[in-house]
Parts: C-alpha cells; structure tokens; sequence
C-alpha cells in the first residue's frame, strides 16, 4: 500500500494528497463527516486544520479523527 507523502487542504471539505507511488488528486470527504469524532470537522473551521501525520503517514485532526490511507487511495481522483 503506498504512503501519503503530502496532505494540504484544497476548500470546502477537500484535501489534495500525493502517495509514494506517484498517484496524487483531490478527496472530498464532505460524505463521511458523521459520527462522534467526524461531527465537529462540518465546522469548516476545524476541518481546515488537517495535517500529516508523519508517525501512522495519515491525515489528522487536533480532536483525534483521521482516516485509513487505504480509504483515501481507493477516494482519490487522480489530477490528469
């Protein structure tokens, strides 16, 4: 499975991420923002504050939410 390398948010609830394999686009995650710890990221304020975890090489936030780099490859629309 290749690693996220770059994570940086693009507008809206989209981050644009670049893969060790090459393979780099934008995610929209407007559609999984539900749950417990997804619920406070609709707040486009907290959602802006994304970043790269460099230890598990995910996207994160301060209130602990992030995503499997698996899901967010399978998401990824590829920049042409």
């Amino acid at each position: 499975m290749p690693r996220i390398l770059e994570a940086c948010y693009v507008s809206g609830y989209t981050v644009h991420l670049k893969f060790s394999d090459g393979a780099e686009g934008d995610v929209d995650l407007s559609d999984r923002l539900f749950g417990p710890i997804f619920e406070p990221l609709k707040d486009i304020d907290e959602f802006r504050k994304v970043t790269l975890d460099a230890d598990i090489r995910t996207i994160v936030w301060p209130n602990g939410a992030d995503f499997a780099p698996e899901f967010l490859y399978e998401r990824l629309k590829v920049v042409a």
